[in-house]
């Protein structure tokens, strides 16, 4: 492509961007009578082209021409915003205003080379404009814990998790803040995530959603009460084991998921066994959920607040330790000791030394190892949870939960038998 033709195209880019945010502004705004509107369809393609032709310019005779250009056009557009506003019989959005010096600038970049970089905003741009009424209705419905609680994640991962040195204190430099952190980081939008996707997929519809979207929250607190309701509402027992099942399977692709991202190597070892854990908790489920086909129960929901930095730091505290003790047993017990911490940690969760294994396999810990001890952990977890609904819910309830969960716990480590070793 020879120069005049590098031009040409960086200037239709330019132009098909401004065109592209144009028709969006254009339909919203369709309805409005001409010249009440900041800029059509053809005033942001030629916004996207004067852009372009204005970077090109800067090119040989300086960015001061850019910097002109771009002051000449907000001063421009502030001028035609405050005359409609002006005219009192309409309120015109600032939306368009900062919508036409976004496209100057998106047709600058692609004339400068950066076409990708100028496209993929430009969609976003426009992604972002047309799902104005979605988006007000999630603020609308955001509640101000949820506010706060986006915040601290924010605050845990963007603020906090930069600063931290990466690098290993303590005995055996078992210790390393950066990497703790990072991983209450995961675990803390992971329970953030399920805590929104049971709010919107409807909590109140029934335990299907509790269940399922409860696993990515805490599969425990969903077993914990669902089994108390079930003690009050004896007519729910069938529902309520299918939500404590979808849950307690949701619990292992999970554990599957946090133990890859922080190893990737561990994907192929632990899917099998993961799987066949999880099938053996869902297949009853299923059948519980054919057996009553319609819901007739109360709202159930376990709806609380996923993030609170009490809690995220003492998970910070509990993986600190998990990771440390297992770093002793390993030095001190070899490979039982690391297996002993598992099957102890699993009695009250399972996050903490699925984290911990899947560090310490970056390391010096063999990936069969790992898995393993994720696994038998896991194991522990389910036989806890099943004794734990039969102990609070009662016999029925506690055999439609704990027969699945026993069945899960024995095809675990039996799978781990055959696929690992």
């Amino acid at each position: 492509m020879n120069e005049s033709q590098q031009v040409f195209y960086y200037l239709s880019v330019a132009l098909a961007i401004g065109l592209l945010i144009g028709v969006e502004r254009g339909w919203k705004e369709r309805e409005a009578k001409e010249g009440r509107r900041i800029a059509g369809v053809r005033t942001y393609g030629l916004i996207g082209l004067l852009g372009g032709g204005s970077a090109l310019l800067a090119e040989r005779f300086g960015a001061l021409t850019l910097g002109l250009a771009l002051i000449g056009l907000a001063g421009a557009l502030t001028t035609v915003y405050f005359v409609n506003l002006r005219r009192g019989d309409e309120d015109v959005s600032i939306t368009s205003l900062i919508t036409g010096l976004l496209t100057f600038v998106f047709g600058a970049l692609a004339a400068t080379g950066e076409v990708a970089i100028a496209a993929a905003s430009a969609v976003v741009t426009t992604l972002l404009l047309s799902y104005k009424p979605l988006i007000h209705r999630w603020v609308s419905a955001l509640e101000a814990e949820e506010l706060r609680a986006g915040i601290k994640l924010l605050l845990i991962s963007v603020v906090l998790l930069p600063i931290l040195p990466n690098q290993g204190y303590g005995p055996w430099q078992a210790l390393n803040p950066y990497a703790i952190w990072w991983m209450v980081v995961l675990i803390a939008a992971i329970s953030f995530i399920g805590y929104f996707a049971i709010k919107l997929a409807g909590a109140r519809r029934g335990a299907i959603f509790t269940g399922l979207f409860g696993g990515l929250v805490s599969s425990t607190a969903v077993t914990l009460h669902f089994s108390r309701v079930s003690r009050r509402d004896t007519a729910l027992v069938s529902m309520l084991a299918m939500g404590v099942l979808l849950a307690c399977g949701t619990m292992f692709p999970r554990m599957l998921l946090v133990a890859s991202v922080i190893n990737p190597a561990l994907f192929k070892l632990l899917l099998v066994p993961a799987a066949v854990m999880a099938l053996l908790a869902y297949l009853p489920a299923l059948v519980y959920w054919q057996a009553q086909s319609s819901i007739q129960s109360e709202s159930v929901s376990l709806l609380q607040n996923p993030l609170e930095l009490k809690t995220a730091l003492s998970f910070g505290m509990l993986l600190a330790l998990v990771m440390l003790l297992g770093k002793a047993l390993q030095e001190s017990a070899g490979e039982a000791g690391v297996l002993a911490l598992a099957a102890a940690s699993g009695v009250a969760d399972v996050d903490a030394i699925t984290l911990s294994l899947a560090r310490m396999s970056h390391d010096d810990l063999d990936l069969q190892i790992a898995v393993t001890g994720i696994v038998i952990a896991a194991t522990i977890n389910s036989l806890v949870k099943g004794g734990m609904a039969t102990f609070i819910g009662g016999r029925d309830i506690g055999m439609r939960v704990g027969l699945p969960l026993l069945a899960s716990a024995i095809g675990g480590p039996v799978t781990v038998g055959f696929w690992v070793w």
